[in-house]
Order: structure tokens, then sequence, then C-alpha cells
């Protein structure tokens, strides 16, 4: 979402560089680009005009400290009063003292609020605590049999539909199931309209003076821009909000109503959707979004994403086979996999620092970073037998004829994956050496870059990386 906002504000930069100090003039100039960058990106103007004042108060004539240019400065000053527009601090989701903590899920139809509902539940069943989901969506045909179906798929319970009840006696009867069969969380999937009007805000006026929620979450698709601020500023008129929720950030949304909506309404952005996955949704780190917006890459995130899909004992089985030099088709589909529960390569390179210009360069040149490619060579991986994922050597001309054709794909896609994991095989086999021998790894001089793309951890490689990949050299 925030990457047109950051190529503009990268070049905003770029002409700072090599200043030994910030005049009013430069600092003028930076402004004038990020101004620019900022209302393109769709943030309010008031937003823009007080970031502005900010930042020009903080750079003018400040002195650049040994070894810091003035672009990086500014970028610091920068990072800072985004943060403080984002919201300093992480805020995390009410508990209520005594359960249920009922969550009550409101905004226009289309938003994604059933989605996010069931996310939501996922999110608390991961946690150890027991959700229950419930429509209170009467209008919208087939809606609470959506609900019902997305707590199937993510395995949380939902409340019985009982047809022909009110909006006002499910949630009682939905406060009254989760508290007598003990649940934790309870989250209520109001209805939507199309636009404001008042048979909604009397409808979610009633439902909040019923359930007293602990948290009422607007739940905004950031593709709308500023409209989703006017609808915030609404809703937090009418009915009280305690937070937002941000949908389709993975789109290409311009990034403005994240910058604004926390400014304008003051209420924090709690939660992000970042895809159609029940399991996208993560909390709102407005220091890691700001870095994310300058450039700077993500790379904490990217380490707990890593982590929750790291199962127990896996680390160290990898880390023995490696350190025998044992590296087979079975291993490279594995972090091929979990290349794509990461967001595939684009996800991934946009949570690295530096690699926003190096992504569209390495697209350019190499069709291995593209997620299409990577599923293609699992559909491959996965139309061998056990023992040609084991002994790749076996697989000669009638074995890539038979694989290819269950496979859909062609001889010389498999002939180069095959070339893409004799490659990957040659560099973890010499890591293994290394390792043994107590020298920090080197990476092979006819490693092919395309090949970086496939490994799910490139810590402590070392050789010629990019710059700016925080990876030790």
């Amino acid at each position: 979402m925030f990457q047109g906002l950051a190529d503009r504000l990268e070049a905003a930069f770029g002409d700072l560089r090599r200043k030994a100090k910030l005049t009013e003039a430069d600092v003028t100039a930076a402004l004038r680009e990020l101004r620019l960058a900022l209302l393109e990106a769709d943030v309010a103007l008031p937003v823009v005009k007080a970031l502005m004042a900010r930042v020009r108060d903080a750079a003018v004539g400040a002195e650049l400290v040994k070894k810091i240019s003035a672009d990086q400065l500014v970028v610091k000053i920068v990072h800072d009063e985004l943060v403080k527009t984002l919201g300093e601090t992480v805020e995390p989701l009410a508990q209520a003292s005594a359960p249920p903590t009922t969550f009550l899920m409101v905004g226009l139809q289309g938003s994604g609020k059933t989605t996010t509902s069931a996310k939501l539940g996922l999110k608390v069943k991961r946690e150890k605590q027991r959700a229950l989901l419930a429509s209170l969506d009467t209008r919208r045909p087939a809606a609470q049999e959506q609900l019902r179906l997305l707590g199937v798929q993510t395995g949380v319970a939902t409340l019985p539909i009982v047809p022909g009840e009110t909006p006002l006696e499910i949630a009682r009867r939905a406060q009254t199931m989760a508290r007598l069969e003990g649940y934790d969380v309870l989250i209520l999937d109001s209805a939507g309209r199309l636009s404001i009007d008042e048979t909604l805000m009397g409808e979610l006026c009633q439902v909040r003076d019923l359930t007293k929620p602990d948290e009422t979450l607007l739940v905004a698709d950031a593709m709308t821009g500023q409209d989703a601020v006017t609808t915030a500023q609404i809703f937090e008129a009418q009915i009280g909000l305690t937070g937002l929720v941000l949908t389709r950030v993975d789109g290409d949304a311009r990034g403005g109503a994240a910058l604004s909506m926390r400014a304008v309404t003051g209420k924090p952005i709690k939660l992000l959707g970042l895809g159609e996955k029940m399991d996208a949704l993560e909390a709102f780190h407005p220091t890691r979004i700001a870095s994310r917006i300058l450039g700077m890459g993500d790379v904490v995130s990217l380490v707990e994403k890593a982590q929750e899909l790291q199962a127990e004992g896996e680390a160290e089985r990898l880390e023995k086979r490696l350190s025998k030099g044992q590296f087979d088709l079975n291993d490279l589909a594995d972090q091929m996999r979990k290349i794509s529960k990461l967001g595939g390569i684009g996800g991934l390179m946009s949570m690295m620092p530096g690699m926003g210009g190096m992504k569209k360069q390495l697209q350019a040149a190499k069709d291995q970073i593209n997620d299409k490619v990577v599923a293609r060579q699992l559909a491959m991986i996965s139309s061998m037998t056990p023992q040609e994922r084991t002994r790749p050597e076996i697989i000669k001309a009638k074995r890539k004829q038979r694989i290819a054709a269950g496979s859909g794909t062609k001889v010389q896609d498999l002939n180069k994956l095959l070339k893409q994991y004799q490659g990957m095989a040659k560099m973890m086999k010499q890591i293994g050496k290394q390792g043994r021998r107590g020298s920090p790894p080197q990476l092979p001089s006819d490693l092919d870059v395309g090949d970086l793309s496939q490994l799910g951890d490139l810590k402590g490689l070392g050789g010629s990386l990019p710059k700016g990949l925080p990876f030790k050299r």
C-alpha cells in the first residue's frame, strides 16, 4: 500500500545528499516534494500541514552528526513525525475484567467486516482463547451463512442461525451463549449499508447500548482513501469508536487513509488486514509502518512471521541436514512454501531495508522472483515420486516428460528448476563444510542471484549481497 509514497519520499530526500548542513532552502525544497507526495497519497490536507510544520521546525538548522548525511537526518526527523501522526504506541485490543470480552464490528457494506470478524476470531483462537462469532446482519442475503462458513473454515464457533430474529435478539442470545458456555471473546458482526443512514445508526446504537462492547471497531477499506476518513468521523460522532481496522492494505491503495484516520479521529488503528487468507490480520505497529513508508523495511515483523511458521524442532532438523551438506527437493519445496506464507517474494522484499528499488531490478532480470513461477515449481516437485525428490540426479528424459505432463508445465521449466536446485545444493554443501570448519560461509561465485529468491532464511550468508540488506557480510 505504501510503495508509491515510499518511492516519492526516496526521490524527495535524494537531493539532500552531500550537504554539510541543512539550510532553510534545502529543507523547503525537500518539504515541497514531501508535501506533494503526501497529498498524492490522499493524506488529509490538515494532517499534511501539521506534519510539514513539525518537520520544518526540527530540520532547519540541524547540525549533521559525523557519518550521518543530510538526507539520513531528514529521514530520521520525518520518521519520528510519522510515528507521532500514526500514534506512538501499539494499542492492544481491550480485555474485559470478566469474560466474555465483546468486540462490536461496524462499518459500511463491502468494507470487509465479515471476513475481518472471522480473521479476528482465528487470531483470538491462536492466542489460546475461545471465541464466538455472531452475525447481526439480517438484511444482506446469506450474510449469516457467510460468517458460519468462515467459522467452519477457521475452526471458530459461530452462533446458531435462527431465522426471523432481529439484530437485538441475536445480540442478546449471543451474549447469553458466550457467558453460559465459557467463551473468552464474543465478536459481533453488525450489518452495513452502502452509505450511512439513520436506520443503520439507530440499529447500531441499540446494539451498543445492549451489549456494552469493550471494543467498537470500525472496519474501513484502505482503498477508499479520504472517504474512509469521513466515514470514521461520522461513526465516531454517532456511535463512538475505540479503534480502527484497515482492510485491503496489501492492495494498491495510496496509504493516505492510514496517515489521516488516526490524526483526524484521534482513535488508534489497531489491526491491518493484509490479504485474503484468514491468517492475514496483524497488529498495527506505528514505528514499523513508518519505517516501511520510508523504505527502511520491517525486519521485526518479518522475523515474527517466520517464527510463527517455524515448527518446534524443525530448525534443528534443517540445521543438522545442512551441516552434513544435505539439501534435497523436499527442503527446497519447504522453503518455497514458507516464503509463500510470509506473503510471497513481494511481501518478503517489502519488509527488507533497501529492497524497494532492487525488487524492480530483480523482477526485470530474473523471472525466478515471480510468485507464479514459484507455484509452478511447487507443482513440478509435487509431481515427482518420493525417490525423485530425494535423489534428483535420477531424473532423466522419460521422467522429465512424465513430471512436466503431470504438473502442466514444460520440460524446459523442469530443467530450469533442476538447474536452480543444483546451484542451491552446491551452496548448501559449501555452507555445511565451512560451518564445520568454523569459518564464515561465503556464497559461491557462480551462484545465480535468482536462487536467493527461494531461500527461507538468508541470515548469516556472506559474499556479495546487495547493499542495505540486514545480513552479515
